[in-house]
């Protein structure tokens, strides 16, 4: 179990790191926009994030 969690994290972290590692410019001017959008908008973009990956997980299990 702990080595799927390991595993898992270490996806994530690698999925992350792209775009900063490929354009960094670009990585900038998406973290300035992000910044502008209101709390609200953000909560449901990780809430909808959360569950396409809970959907994902089941379907790939």
């Amino acid at each position: 179990m702990w080595q799927e969690f390991f595993t898992a994290i270490a996806l994530v972290l690698v999925i992350e790191g792209i775009l900063p590692f490929l354009s960094p410019d670009r990585f900038r001017k998406t973290l300035e926009m992000v910044a502008q959008i209101d709390d609200a908008a953000i909560r449901k973009m990780g809430l909808m994030t959360m569950l396409l990956g809970l959907v994902v997980l089941y379907l790939a299990r």
